[in-house]
């Protein structure tokens, strides 16, 4: 099994990026193949052109965009890693799924309408944020991030939601112990959704 492990964090060393580290060797220590794709590290570019929304006179995905599909187009988990700012999830995320997981990848065109092209894969999420995870909640923020970031990319594409697990409370400095039982959540839930049953 192969899982792209797509972090969206400017911080290599942040909490968020290790959760992605401790997901990698969850999944490796399972027989299991990983490619990480840090965005930020990575420099890539989120803004959409428009020569790459589809229309009535076709369309062409960037040479960079036709590149990062080749590197996961045999991925059969999708494994995001992202913090709230603002109560949702980082500009360069969302720029990440409009340009690589759009028409041709994920989707494509039907008789009647888009129909999706990733059936067969799943979608699994990691997520953390400044504010206690119940704030998140009552704001309706974790609502939101689950419509339109689960359900809604994941019926587009044709992913099987696996889980979301959210972090909160996750402030500079936060204790190592705190750290550590973090990423052993995270390795609890690889071995859980993608190990021997």
């Amino acid at each position: 099994m192969q899982h792209a492990l797509i972090v969206a964090h400017p911080n290599p060393r942040s909490f968020v990026a290790s959760l992605a580290i401790a997901y990698g060797e969850a999944a490796e220590s399972l027989g299991h193949k990983t490619i990480m794709r840090d965005l930020y590290g990575m420099a890539f570019d989120p803004c959409l052109k428009a020569d790459e929304i589809p229309s009535s006179s076709g369309f062409a995905p960037r040479d960079d965009i036709v590149a990062e599909r080749l590197v996961i187009e045999d991925t059969d988990v999708f494994a995001l890693f992202y913090p709230f700012w603002l109560n949702a999830p980082p500009a360069m995320l969302k720029g990440y799924l409009d340009r690589v997981f759009g028409m041709g990848f994920a989707y494509g065109k039907g008789r009647d309408g888009n129909e999706p092209l990733l059936g067969g894969r799943k979608l699994i999420s990691f997520t953390a944020s400044g504010a206690p995870a119940d704030w998140v909640r009552r704001t309706g923020a974790w609502e939101a991030v689950r419509t339109l970031f689960d359900e809604h990319f994941a019926a587009v594409c044709g992913l099987a939601i696996a889980d979301h697990i959210h972090f909160g409370g996750v402030v500079p400095g936060i204790r190592g112990d705190v750290v550590a039982r973090h990423q052993q959540a995270v390795r609890d839930a690889v071995a859980r959704q993608f190990g021997p049953h």
